[in-house]
């Protein structure tokens, strides 16, 4: 059987320990491979290996950086297929939906080979009497990223492209679930020409994230999963005087007004709750159409929407999703339709007991829809992560909008209208992070940034574009003066703090 180890100073090995952890394949429920589990000896010699490597990486100029990127993009973009079908084949998502995976993390490598550009920084000459200012973005040393299992790929790019690129090494945790694709990406950064050490894999549990958390050499963490735990990683990397950022879970809301394109809309919200299975931060698990009579055709138009999903294995090309990441997830998202059963929401289409010929011990699930969800339920309040759709239905525009507004969530939010006012006026008052007007997934490119308000995003920065290169860079400030052999050494005003008067 197969086993993935971890990508320790250009290659596999390291003082692993003899744990292991299974990982399956989605779609017959077998296990097709082990991970190697370490804790922290592992991590002190991934440590040791990226200390070695760093300041001269740091000192290495930045355009000689974005070189290695330019490399790296170029063998990501060679190798797509190759990732595309690992990917799927650990986590369950549909090749296309694979590719689309490595292909957001691509872009935010294509930003960072922008890196010379992006780290210019400021300077005032003639701030005072022959004081010039200047300030420049200087690595922070190493940094760390503990990535989920919904984006094997793109989540990991988001971190290590950006971070390496500023001139820090890294050390990434993956999940323990989908191992494979982070670890063949450090292979293919070591080809770009990054030095061994730049960039290391390790895996592990709970174990190695506290360890994480908890070592002195680490200076900034990333982090993308469950609310709790981003909570969790936040204050503990925090306390250990860490810089961290931290993504959380997400509620996100679909909000349809009565003027809204009803075919376009449902067509976007089709792919935007079922697609991955609805294993997505910014899925849309929750509509909200804006009236009775716009929430009775949505549900209408809804219905054969639904019922046309084609639910198949992770290599067919015609599936539109395929099965959950594992067993423990797909009883955890049927849990949750039962929960909104028992708290009398009505159970329009029942996605349970699904079962693919062939593979009847795949982990799949059909499409649920939900209709008459109210806010007071756990099963609204809560991310169920899953092939789920809840309608909530609001009376009036000023309902819809407070609905995304005072959720515990605040990740990401949608709105169908063709009314510009309508759009205008939700996207300045909505409080939640990231909004999409008549765009279903308001996933940021690149060059702007990714993340969440309240309890779907802790700290100060967001993931990738400037907001990544602020994260994973310290801000040093010189002000400067050259004496021009005139003064009389009198030394006047020494102990008066300067003024640029």
């Amino acid at each position: 059987m197969r086993t993935v180890d971890h990508f320790i100073k250009g290659g596999a090995g390291g003082n692993a320990g003899s744990r292991t952890g299974d990982i399956f394949d989605p779609n017959t429920g077998d296990v097709q491979a082990t991970v190697k589990l370490a804790g922290k000896a592992l991590l002190d010699q991934a440590v040791a290996n990226a200390q070695a490597v760093q300041p001269e990486w740091a000192a290495t100029n930045p355009q000689r950086r974005a070189r290695v990127m330019f490399k790296f993009k170029d063998l990501l973009e060679q190798n797509m297929d190759e990732l595309a079908r690992l990917l799927s084949s650990e986590h369950g998502k549909v090749i296309d939906d694979a590719r689309g995976d490595v292909q957001r993390g691509l872009e935010v490598v294509e930003f960072a080979a922008g890196i010379p550009q992006a780290l210019k920084g400021e300077y005032t000459h003639g701030a005072g009497p022959g004081i010039d200012v200047y300030s420049m973005r200087q690595p922070l040393g190493i940094g760390a990223g503990i990535t989920p299992f919904n984006f094997p790929a793109m989540i990991p790019m988001w971190m290590f492209a950006m971070a390496t690129a500023c001139g820090n090494a890294f050390i990434l945790k993956p999940s323990e679930r989908d191992p494979s694709v982070p670890v063949r990406l450090a292979e293919l950064f070591l080809e770009a020409g990054a030095p061994e050490g730049l960039l290391q894999v390790v895996h592990g549990d709970k174990e190695m994230v506290d360890a994480i958390l908890d070592h002195p050499a680490i200076s900034a963490i990333s982090f993308v999963g469950s609310s709790d735990i981003a909570h969790y990683v936040y204050k503990r990397g925090v306390d250990a005087g860490k810089r961290v950022q931290a993504m959380g879970g997400a509620k996100n809301h679909g909000i349809i007004m009565p003027d809204a394109d009803m075919d376009q809309a449902v067509n976007d919200l089709i792919g935007a709750a079922y697609g991955s299975a609805g294993e997505r931060c910014m899925a849309l698990p929750v509509v909200v159409p804006v009236g009775q009579d716009t929430a009775d055709k949505l549900r209408e138009k809804l219905l054969p929407a639904i019922d046309k999903l084609r639910l198949g294995v992770s290599s067919d090309p015609d599936a539109q999703y395929g099965p959950v990441i594992n067993a423990a997830h797909k009883e955890r998202v049927e849990g949750w339709i039962q929960k909104g059963v028992d708290e009398g929401a009505e159970l329009v289409v029942d996605g349970r007991g699904f079962e693919l010929q062939g593979h009847e011990k795949g982990f799949f699930i059909g499409p649920s829809l939900f209709d008459h969800v109210t806010t007071d339920m756990e099963s609204y309040k809560e991310e169920i992560f899953g092939p789920v759709l809840q309608i909530v239905r609001a009376d009036t525009f000023e309902d819809a909008l407070r609905l995304p507004s005072e959720h515990q969530y605040g990740n990401g939010v949608a709105i169908f209208t063709r009314n510009g006012h309508a759009a205008r006026e939700f996207a300045a008052r909505v409080q939640v992070g990231m909004v999409g007007i008549n765009v279903p997934i308001p996933v940021p490119v690149s060059y702007h940034s990714f993340g969440g308000w309240k309890r779907s995003g802790f700290g100060d920065h967001n993931q990738y574009g400037m907001e990544g290169l602020r994260f994973w860079t310290k801000t040093k400030t010189v002000t400067q003066r050259w004496p021009d052999g005139t003064a009389d050494g009198t030394g006047e005003n020494a102990f008066v703090i300067p003024t640029m008067g």
